[in-house]
């Protein structure tokens, strides 16, 4: 490791961290980022997971809030070799019946197929779309006082209420499975306080910015990144993984990509007993089960709008993807899990050898969960895509402990860095004015276990770097 003197140090390289290490640098600070991996990247890599030439996502796939992220918006990432993929459709949701719901970027076609329900869903999902910029410029962040608050309250009144009583608006099996499968994003109960916020806010930034897919994989968001980052005078090195803050070289504060049990193992002896304390009792949600495939053919889907579409919910109906969550969260293995499927491959021709296809799917399990969910997630798919099976060259599983031994933050296989619930929404990773501050003036925390949590959008990482900005360099952004 370089020994000389940097302003700051960032250790991870997830999409947090990078936001940080750019608008520290932007600023003129000299930042060193340390990445404990060969890679950089976090939840943003790709890897030949089954066979040679078949390009896999190890953790994110699809990327909604990429695009939809007030910082990342900002950055000219395409002149850094970032392109981003449209399908068709943003997402779709099959059913029993061999029918789909969709969402797709014309707001006025995804009501319109919900025939009763599509003056219910423009009303609750349209004031999301015409005023994102300024809704994500307030919720995206901290609890503080909103620049439009008019219209972060008519938000809020949606987005605070449970995805079950947002269901209840809905007369039909389709807006309701719709709603449920974007719902279900927020891995918790769907009975949960707030958790109707991720599925206004996925549904939204559906419309308005599609749902994007890297093209060459998720590492191209990871690499864009870095090498803007770099072009800025920014320096990263990998294979060092930070065990101890004294390992670290010169500096003059420190950032961390982690979750608060790292931070305290890393850290802890610089801590206060009372925050040491509120680190000690922050709280993980349920976990994922992977699985990547390998496929010689498109996935077999009956309904033709999950062949336009790069991301498909499997769940059938609201109440069975309700009951799915809810067993999860409770440490029950549900026999028909509600499963997250992604198929880049019919978008992205770079993701698999000629004339073959990739796939991508997990479900939520219990915390800490090593039970192989390999054949219910499969049973899942050919329901609704008969002879999916059949098309298997090869697959890759991980389970929780796996995904925690491939990337430290997913304690317990949570990929959001904490269970982002009511008590948890803005009180990340413990009660103070700043989330970002640790009891350490020369420590600070920028990872999804702060607000606003889980998702390749780097606004955890920008506001905490703001933060330092602010109290080290007294240099205010705004």
């Amino acid at each position: 490791m370089c020994e000389m003197k940097y302003d700051a140090i960032i250790v991870g390289s997830g999409p947090n961290g990078l936001a940080a290490a750019i608008t520290l640098q932007q600023a003129g600070v000299s930042v060193l980022l340390l990445e404990g991996k060969d890679t950089i990247g976090g939840g943003m890599r790709t890897q030949e997971l089954t066979l040679p030439g078949f390009k896999h996502d190890v953790c994110s796939a699809i990327h909604p809030m990429a695009m939809g992220s007030p910082f990342f918006s900002k950055l000219p990432l395409a002149k850094h070799g970032l392109e981003f993929i449209q399908a068709p459709l943003a997402a779709a949701h099959p059913f029993d019946d061999g029918k789909a719901a969709f969402l797709s970027k014309s707001i006025e076609e995804t009501a319109s197929y919900l025939g009763k329900d599509k003056e219910t869903y423009l009303k609750l999902i349209q004031p999301v779309v015409n005023h994102w910029d300024e809704i994500a410029e307030d919720t995206m962040g901290p609890l503080s006082f909103p620049s439009h608050p008019f219209l972060l309250a008519q938000f809020g009144l949606n987005a605070i209420r449970s995805a079950n009583a947002i269901a209840a608006k809905f007369k039909t099996k389709e807006a309701k499975g719709l709603w449920g499968g974007m719902s279900a994003h927020a891995i918790q109960p769907l009975s949960n306080w707030a958790s109707a916020a991720i599925g206004l806010i996925l549904s939204a930034v559906g419309h308005k910015h599609g749902w994007p897919i890297p093209k060459g994989g998720s590492q191209a968001i990871a690499n864009a990144l870095a090498s803007y980052f770099i072009s800025l005078g920014g320096k990263i090195e990998t294979g060092i993984m930070v065990k101890n803050i004294k390992e670290l070289p010169p500096h003059q504060v420190v950032l961390f990509d982690v979750t608060p049990k790292q931070l305290l193992s890393i850290a802890g002896e610089e801590f206060s007993s009372l925050y040491k304390w509120q680190l000690e009792r922050y709280r993980h949600g349920m976990g994922v089960f992977k699985v990547d495939w390998a496929l010689s053919d498109p996935t077999p889907f009956t309904a033709d709008a999950c062949k336009k579409a790069a991301t498909v919910h499997l769940g059938n109906t609201y109440q069975e993807i309700e009951s799915s969550e809810l067993s999860s969260s409770q440490g029950i293995h549900p026999e028909k899990p509600f499963v997250l499927f992604s198929q880049q491959s019919l978008f992205d021709k770079s993701r698999a050898p000629e004339g073959k296809h990739t796939a991508w799917a997990y479900c939520h399990v219990p915390h800490g969960s090593v039970m192989d969910m390999t054949d219910a997630i499969e049973n899942q798919i050919e329901r609704f895509a008969p002879g999916f099976k059949d098309t298997i060259l090869a697959k890759h599983r991980m389970n929780t402990v796996q995904m925690e031994a491939y990337n430290p933050n997913y304690i317990g296989g949570d990929i959001n860095g904490g269970i982002i619930d009511l008590a948890q929404l803005y009180t990340r990773p413990a009660v103070k004015i700043s989330p970002y501050r640790t009891s350490s003036k020369r420590i600070y925390i920028c990872s999804s276990s702060t607000p606003p949590g889980g998702g390749v959008h780097g606004m955890c990482g920008y506001h905490a770097a703001k933060t330092v900005l602010s109290d080290i360099y007294k240099i205010n952004l705004l």
